[in-house]
């Protein structure tokens, strides 16, 4: 990478106004008055001091937004050593009572804007939404649910979902979810190891203009998580109630005033799903206090949202964005859930949610963008986004033609903010800061409080080179700890095992010469698409059921265009044949066990799958071969089984680049 891109001139520039009214701004100059922030200096200065003395950064945090601690805290950081930071030690709070102290002022305001693919809107107000979490709240404790035990949900983005979220939280139990287009599988081996006491789930979801009835996985959950004492139906599809589960509209009709369990700042909130490279999805979980402090800092300042915003992110429930997007209620924001295809009736359909939902800040993914611009779609032309200030977009890097197409098809004026974190911390390393240029093909800069750097193998930091990203300090909603990893060996070998003490997330990046970032993709060989990390394990163990494959070997590429190529390799049984026939049953398995989105781009046989000396498949070799590594490079001869092996997708690389070309 060159330096040339930093003389080049910035696509979009926030104009005074812009940067004096941004909550940012007045933060600034509120904290240098009260906790030694510097008065000057803009963004950059701001950020120094905040990852330098992160006690006085986040105590303002704390202060800026309000936070209630039922007690006090001793301190802002107890031990600040990675993993295993302390965070503001004997303070306790609740997570859903921030969520819904808009309903206070604004009872009657929307809180919620619920969307589906018919396009119309129904507004939820704050009083109902507070309402609703009260009485589900009492019903949750009268079931016996006390604080620690784990509610989990099978729902897609509707506002109940955000209603059980919030009822658990109240409760201090511990919320975990994930979308209905899961297999009933890919859901156990997430649920299965939390072990949770109720179950929401509907008994469908809708589509691409389609139905999809989901009773039977239903009673296969029911059937195989043994620790559920109550499974309550929320009939989407308008069916009866399974025997022996409780009806929605029946345990949300009460009037109770909602009562919030004060629980410690680091009680677990959440547990996230993460797939590594090896085992089952790895269960992240995150604390009450750790995310209210994040995500006021992300969403208030990062996001610049508040009381007159309207903030809608196309997510499903079974990815962190759908988490964040929840917490937009924090910031008194009106938040849109929208239920169905990203792409239904028409590829521009997003464009139109943001247009009849007045959306102020829209989040969508790399992917989505790239597509529109495939599909010659022109949002500005067909629809009013006069109120979009902002366009946000996560899941992959935004490609510098993503970056153009926004700015000419959306409209000049347009802050455009790609953004960059992990589930892991269910919020950005790098990304959004309205007060800051946007260049393109870069996120703006690394978030406050977060100290962001490209290392290079050595452990020393690198500018305007490509290095590992790490984060060097603790961030409050780093993970309190996975889920049954009871000496905390898993959590170590996540992210601490390539430099001790120092958070090694595993992306390629660059930090450019003026602050910005930009991200190169995986640096490990976890498939990412569409922003959805997917372990290749999950996929072995599905197609290598098949009596006629011996063994398979999936690479996720990032390609220059913002696509994404995923191709599945095949070494198949003696007698059998890569036809149609097995190609579809392929296909089905991994739908049917996984989900849609883990069907390979391509299946591709091999004459066999090349492995370590002990024996383990070589994924991060094989990417690279592809992505046009020489052999000698990609690889240490040594340590490998057969190296002709690898010869063959060294073959493969050169005929693809020669057919891209």
């Amino acid at each position: 990478m060159t330096t040339e891109h930093a003389h080049s001139e910035p696509l979009w520039q926030p104009d005074q106004d812009r940067v004096a009214s941004a909550a940012v701004t007045r933060f600034q100059a509120w904290a240098a008055e009260r906790h030694g922030a510097p008065a000057g200096g803009g963004y950059a200065a701001l950020h120094r001091w905040s990852v330098e003395d992160l006690d006085a950064f986040w105590q303002a945090v704390a202060e800026w937004f309000d936070i209630r601690f039922s007690t006090p805290y001793e301190r802002v950081l107890g031990d600040r050593s990675m993993p295993g930071a302390q965070w503001f030690p004997g303070a306790t709070l609740n997570y859903a009572e921030h969520a819904l102290r808009t309903a206070a002022d604004r009872p009657d305001a929307p809180a919620l804007l619920h969307v589906d693919e018919t396009q119309e809107v129904t507004p939820i107000g704050w009083a109902e939404l507070r309402r609703q979490v009260g009485a589900l709240a009492a019903e949750l404790r009268a079931l016996g649910v006390r604080p620690g035990d784990r509610v989990s949900g099978y729902l897609p983005n509707v506002p109940q979902a955000v209603t059980a979220l919030l009822a658990t939280a109240a409760v201090g139990a511990v919320w975990t979810s994930c979308a209905p287009d899961f297999g009933a599988r890919s859901v156990l081996d997430r649920f299965q190891q939390v072990e949770p006491v109720v179950l929401f789930t509907v008994d469908g979801y809708r589509y691409g203009g389609k139905e999809h009835d989901r009773r039977d996985t239903v009673a296969e959950l029911r059937r195989e998580l043994p620790s559920l004492r109550a499974v309550v139906h929320i009939p989407l599809l308008g069916t009866e109630a399974p025997e022996g589960a409780l009806e929605w509209s029946a345990l949300t009709a009460g009037e109770r005033e909602p009562v919030f369990e004060q629980v410690p700042f680091d009680h677990p909130l959440w547990v996230l799903y993460s797939s590594g490279t090896t085992g089952l999805p790895k269960a992240i979980v995150q604390s009450q206090g750790g995310i209210l402090l994040e995500h006021f800092k992300q969403l208030g300042l990062h996001c610049d949202l508040g009381p007159e915003d309207r903030f809608f992110w196309y997510t499903s429930t079974g990815w962190m964005m759908w988490n964040f997007l929840v917490s937009g209620l924090l910031t008194g924001t009106t938040v849109v859930v929208y239920d169905g295809s990203p792409g239904f009736p028409d590829t521009g359909a997003q464009w139109r949610v943001a247009e009849i939902t007045g959306a102020t800040l829209y989040g969508t993914s790399a992917a989505y963008v790239m597509a529109c611009r495939k599909a010659g779609v022109h949002p500005s032309r067909d629809h009013d986004l006069s109120r979009v200030t902002c366009v946000a977009t996560t899941g992959s890097p935004l490609p510098p033609d993503g970056f153009r197409w926004l700015h000419d098809e959306v409209r000049d004026d347009l802050w455009i903010a790609s953004v960059s974190g992990g589930t892991d911390v269910c919020s950005c390393f790098a990304g959004a800061v309205p007060t800051l240029p946007v260049h393109i093909g870069e996120l703006q800069a690394a978030c406050l409080g977060t100290d962001l750097q490209a290392w290079d193998p050595q452990g020393e930091p690198v500018v305007e080179e490509v290095g590992e990203l790490v984060v060097t300090n603790p961030m409050p909603s780093m993970p309190i700890r996975f889920w049954n990893d009871p000496d905390g060996s898993r959590y170590h070998d996540s992210y601490f095992d390539m430099y001790p003490g120092v958070w090694r997330h595993g992306d390629w990046i660059t930090i450019t010469d003026r602050g910005s970032v930009v991200i190169h993709g995986r640096s490990d060989s976890t498939l990412n698409r569409q922003g959805v990390r997917m372990g290749s394990a999950d996929i072995y163990e599905a197609v290598e059921r098949l009596p006629e494959i011996r063994e398979s070997l999936v690479i996720g590429l990032e390609e220059p265009d913002g696509g994404y190529w995923m191709p599945l390799f095949v070494h198949l049984a003696e007698g059998a044949a890569l036809d149609d026939d097995l190609i579809a049953r392929i296909k089905a398995t991994i739908r049917a066990e996984l989900s849609p989105r883990h069907v390979p781009d391509e299946i591709i046989q091999v004459p066999g799958v090349p492995h370590t000396l002990t024996g383990k498949r070589i994924e991060v070799p094989v990417k690279r071969l592809l992505q046009g590594t020489d052999l000698s490079k990609a690889v240490n001869p040594g340590s490998v089984d057969n190296l002709d092996l690898l010869r063959f997708y060294e073959d493969l690389a050169r005929e693809r680049s020669k057919s891209i070309r």
